[in-house]
């Protein structure tokens, strides 16, 4: 009977043991295809709705228009919301911009009913700087025509094309000159935010636009660039849609040259000698971006260098279409999971630094053309067209928020070094952590008045009243880290500053406002952004 009994309890053990394994296997299973699904939708995580404590909604019109039926109206009230999910707004409605006509009748018709203007293509600044309360919302994404002059190496863009669209258009033989690093924005967009990216020598968008043609306020038409109106052109890069509407920009574009890939893995605190010494007098190199660990061991500590040397001017003959990213599923699995907690950070790390370099995608055909044996080469177009489809997921109850900070030069490591210990110090998730280059910034509102360093965050938050609070103490933190250092944060973000940290980063403010009113007097052109950049500065 003991025998029996014995066997009896080591059959249950087992049982029990295999329902746990297998519940486990279920769970991660089930974890793993939540974490690596498609988005079902767009966010609606409810709105951020003050400026340091200034609540910014404002009341519903208490007599709104009629609506004017010949207009292409794409809702008529309803709410908007952005890429960061936080920005829900409710809004007159939204005419859905193809031609130019349509700004025009859109503006006149805000005119005469005194409504309010605002200009929004796909929506990723996160502060309410593409809409406002009640406003008439002109949506330009398909306001988006592209031609192309080969001769003269420019393009003619309408402000709703995205950067992806414009690629496919160029490659083979063309290639953006400046724009983000991933290409889901517009150029309407980039324009606005005066956006720079992968090409260290490029500089901004503004440095690439040769000139622009801007519906103002009243429905006038003016052409602005560096020569022309070159006050307006001034403050229409980087002026995020206040001074008037973007109808068409005449852009460079660049030949799409074949780059040899490379990286080399160096010390964080080590890329400023590296970048004077190995990158920023090499003219032969194309595009550039660093990567930081966002690993526990070595939070912001080691840094994968990517850079892509000319080897030719043109790709050969037979180069293929641009091709989407594949994977998707798996890294956006690994990146959902790197916000559970260290040991996922780790592993990303780990996979970035070891498996992502078997993964590579070596695009150009191996001809004897190209002549460089065994290398990895690419064109300039390939690393540029990503539209990361990874970072879109279907949690629900959750965020991803950008923030970038620019320190003059020398600065960066003590900046780095401060910035490690803000970021250890909380507990949100750093999913990415990547360095850039910026130029001296010639415009109105400039994050760069010298040369800088820009430092990008990627962090995870949950979509409630701890995670916006959480959020609002580390970008506060992080402002005051960064005017430590005579830096300056980007305003395409959240509105979690301080009016003390606006206008200390941007002294010029004021002036700009004052632009502002001097070229759109009734202020049509408005935004949630706007009214808080006037509440910091103190106009009514």
């Amino acid at each position: 009977m003991a025998d029996g009994r014995k066997r009896f309890g080591i059959s249950r053990r087992l049982l029990l043991g295999a329902a746990v394994l297998g519940g486990a296997a279920a769970w991660g299973g089930t974890t793993l295809a939540r974490l690596a699904r498609d988005p079902s939708g767009a966010k609606d995580a409810g709105r951020i709705a003050d400026i340091d404590g200034v609540s910014l909604p404002l009341e519903p019109l208490a007599n709104p228009p009629a609506y004017d039926p010949s207009l292409p109206w794409l809702s008529k009230g309803g709410n908007i919301n952005d890429a960061s999910a936080l920005s829900r707004t409710p809004v007159y409605g939204v005419v859905a911009v193809s031609e130019e006509d349509h700004v025009a009748r859109a503006l006149a018709f805000a005119r005469q009913n005194g409504l309010k203007v605002s200009m929004a293509a796909v929506r990723h600044s996160m502060g309410g700087q593409a809409f406002d309360d009640n406003a008439l919302v002109l949506d330009m994404r398909k306001f988006n025509k592209v031609t192309v002059d080969a001769e003269a190496k420019t393009m003619t863009v309408q402000p709703g094309a995205t950067w992806h669209d414009i690629q496919n258009m160029l490659h083979p033989r063309f290639a953006v000159k400046a724009m983000q690093s991933t290409d889901i924005f517009s150029v309407g967009g980039s324009i606005s935010v005066n956006a720079h990216g992968m090409d260290h020598q490029a500089g901004s968008v503004a440095g690439s636009v040769q000139s622009m043609r801007v519906m103002l306020a009243d429905g006038s038409i003016v052409t602005c660039s560096g020569s022309e109106n070159a006050e307006l052109f001034r403050h229409v890069l980087g002026g995020y849609g206040l001074f008037g509407v973007v109808l068409e920009a005449k852009l460079d574009v660049v030949d799409n040259a074949v780059y040899q890939t490379s990286r080399e893995i160096i010390r964080s605190d080590d890329f400023p000698a590296f970048f004077a010494e190995h990158l920023e007098q090499d003219r032969n190199i194309g595009l550039f971006y660093g990567h930081l660990s966002t690993a526990p061991g070595n939070f912001l500590e080691d840094m994968i260098v990517y850079r892509y040397d000319k080897v030719a001017d043109q790709p050969p003959a037979d180069m293929p279409a641009l091709d989407e990213p594949d994977g998707v599923g798996m890294k956006r699995a690994i990146m959902n999971l790197a916000k559970l907690g260290d040991t996922f950070q780790s592993l990303k790390w780990y996979a970035e630094k070891n498996l992502e370099p078997k993964f590579e995608s070596c695009t150009v055909p191996r001809t004897a053309a190209m002549g460089e044996g065994e290398a990895c080469l690419v064109t300039r177009n390939n690393p540029m067209h990503d539209s990361v489809p990874y970072l879109f997921n279907d949690l629900a109850y959750e965020t991803d928020i950008l923030h970038e900070y620019f320190v003059p030069r020398g600065e960066y490591d003590a900046f780095i070094a401060g910035a490690r210990g803000v970021l250890r110090r909380q507990d949100l998730p750093v999913l990415n952590a990547s360095v850039r280059i910026v130029h001296r910034e010639d415009v109105a509102l400039t994050y760069a008045p010298e040369p800088a360093f820009a430092l990008v965050l990627y962090i995870n938050q949950s979509a409630d009243d701890a995670g916006n609070a959480k959020m609002r103490a580390l970008t506060r933190a992080m402002i005051d880290l960064t005017l430590k250092h005579r830096g300056r944060f980007f305003l395409p973000y959240q509105l979690h500053f301080t009016r003390a940290q606006l206008l200390a980063s941007y002294p010029e403010l004021p002036a700009f406002l004052a632009k502002k009113r001097e070229v759109d007097p009734g202020e049509l052109f408005q935004s949630t952004f706007y009214r808080a950049l006037k509440t910091a500065v103190g106009v009514a």
